[in-house]
Parts: C-alpha cells; structure tokens; sequence
C-alpha cells in the first residue's frame, strides 16, 4: 500500500501503478516457472527471468526440456507486451503531463492578458508574499512571477492567486505577465542585479508604470533609481532603524504601527485623489469640501500635482487637478467617507 500511494503521488495514475506491478508479477512467473519446471535454484531461476525477459540472449544454465523451452517463448511473449504497454503508459503520460501543464500556463496567460492596471509581483520569496497579501487585502489585482516551477504550481492549483512561471529579466515574461498595461511592478528578486536588469526592462516596455524595488546593497539603491525605479526599499535598513526606534520612541513607534492602510482595526489612513471627488466639489477649498463634518475624517497631507507634500494643510487649501490628499479615520469614518463620495 505505501509503495502504491507513493507511485501514485508520484505519478499521478493508477494505470502507472498497474503496469509496474504487472511487470514485477511477470518477473514472479518467470522465477517460480523456472525453479517448477527444470528445478533450478533461487539464483539460476532470477538469471534465467532476467535474460529471458530482456531478449539479451545470453546463454542458458543447462539445457531445458521441451515444456522448459515452452515455458520460456510464452514468458519472452508476455515480456515483450509487458515492455509495449509500460511504454506506452509511461508515453501517454508524459504526452498528457506535459499538455496538461501547458493547457494550465495558456489560461492563465490568457486571464492575465485581459487584466489592466493590475500588478506585477517579480519573486515570491518573504518579501513577494508580504506584497501579495498587502495588495490582497485592498482587493488589487495582481500576477505573481517566479522561477521556481513547485513554488507557481502551488499557487496555480490553489486558484488563489494568478501565477506564472518564468525568468522576468526576460522581455517575453514580462509580456506575458501584460506589462505594458500594468499599473506597478514590485521587483523582489533576491539578487541586486536581477532587480536591476528587471527594473531596466520594465521601465522600456512601460514608461508610465510605477516601480518599486528591493535592495540589499546601499551600492545599488542610486543604480536601482537611474535604471528607472520609482522606490527603493531595503528591509533589512528598515526593519533595524524600526527596532531602534523602538528603543528610543516606543510610544509614538507604536502610535504609528496603528495607523494602518485601508484595514478594518485600528486607525485607517485613505489615499483619495482628485477624480474621486464628486463633480460638484471639485476646485473647493478643504474647509468647503467639509468631510469632518460628513464624516469625521481629517485630511492629514496633501500632494500637489509637482510632486510636492504639504503636512497638515490649511482649511482655505484649494483640491486641484491631478492633486492627492490623505485622510485619517477610523474605519466607520473611511466607511462613511467612501460612501459620500461614491467609491
């Protein structure tokens, strides 16, 4: 039983399974019909199963008798549709393993290629799946990429996320993966040069898109921003300056770990733009816009359409075109917040 489980978890077939133990069971018949029929040993009978069933034609242990040399051409016979149909098995299933796989990578190619805005997650390593988990719970689309055929096998059979197999430092991955119609890319390959020659890719197939970038090496950060990068983020700085500012400011440290993004506990901070804005309250000054008073958010930062951050800004500040502003509330407030304003 357990050598059966393990063929079939193996292979996948009980029919493998079946072909293997017909083969053992000929070797069976060929080692008691020998021993039966000219009375030889336990080694001349596996000598004489062995020779027989292969066709090698090596010489015989001693001169068989007539129903002996019956006998051996029915095994010869039984051997060679034995070997046929352990090829054909073995044949097939490769053929359908094989095509199977393939079928499964053009679905998934074929869901990805219809997605627009989503984005790009290059590794599933800690990071990756942090990113993942992050972009799952804001309900972002996202396609998952790596080289690692089990890693992508599982995520495929779970459905749970879109994931391909691949080099991204190819452009032919990235084309699959629908770059040019990504919103981001988070490249998070272990190594600083693959992400390198990963951001220099994706930045040529998709101008517009925005590209965030791990690093290991503060060498390669000024690289990571020339190639193209929008962000560089070193986990391994951040993660230490975070447990030393713990030391030094654990209120406010912990203060801050509260305020999540777009989370159902704790504090929320919302990223709203201009477009979201209904038409009637475009143009407005903060204070005309009242969302406090609506809602009880509080605009804690706004980004003006230079790319410019401006903390805390005053009730007679102007929303214009193309700027961002962030808000701060509870999850009931957010609630109450996206609802006045349709999203």
């Amino acid at each position: 039983m357990i050598y059966k489980n393990s063929i079939e978890r193996l292979f996948g077939t009980n029919e493998l399974y079946f072909a293997i133990r017909w083969f053992f069971l000929v070797v069976i018949i060929g080692i008691v019909g020998f021993e039966t029929i000219e009375g030889y040993n336990l080694i001349d009978s596996i000598y004489m199963t062995m020779i027989t069933i292969s066709t090698v034609g090596f010489g015989e242990v001693k001169e068989l008798s007539d129903i002996g040399r019956m006998f051996t051409s029915l095994l010869i016979l039984l051997s060679i549709g034995t070997y046929a149909y352990l090829i054909s098995v073995f044949t097939r299933f490769a053929i359908q393993s094989e095509f199977y796989k393939k079928m499964k990578e053009r679905k998934f190619v074929k869901e990805i290629s219809k997605l627009e805005g989503h984005v790009i997650i290059c590794g599933y390593g800690r990071n990756g799946r942090q990113a993942a988990e992050t972009l799952k719970r804001h309900k972002k689309q996202f396609v998952i990429v790596d080289s690692d055929e089990d890693l992508v096998s599982e995520l495929q059979a779970s459905g749970e996320f879109l994931a391909i197999i691949g080099d991204v430092t190819d452009d032919e991955i990235l084309d699959e993966c629908n770059v040019r119609k990504a919103s981001s890319l988070i490249a998070a390959l272990p190594n600083d040069a693959n992400n390198l020659f990963l951001v220099l890719s994706a930045r040529q197939l998709n101008p517009k898109m925005k590209i965030i970038s791990r690093a290991t090496s503060d060498k390669t950060v000024n690289k990571l921003y020339v190639a193209g990068a929008d962000n560089v983020i070193m986990p391994d700085k951040v993660g230490g300056t975070h447990m030393a500012t713990l030391v030094v400011s654990p209120d406010l440290v912990e203060f801050i770990d509260n305020i999540t993004i777009g989370n159902e506990k704790g504090i929320t901070l919302e990223e709203l733009s201009y477009h979201d804005i209904p038409m009637e309250l475009k143009g407005r000054s903060i204070k005309e816009l009242q969302l406090r008073e609506s809602s009880g958010c509080t605009i804690i930062g706004l980004k003006t359409p230079d790319g410019g951050y401006t903390i805390n800004p005053s009730a007679d500040t102007k929303i214009t075109e193309d700027c961002k502003f962030f808000v701060l509330g509870n999850p009931e407030q957010i609630q109450a917040l996206n609802k006045l304003l349709n999203i």
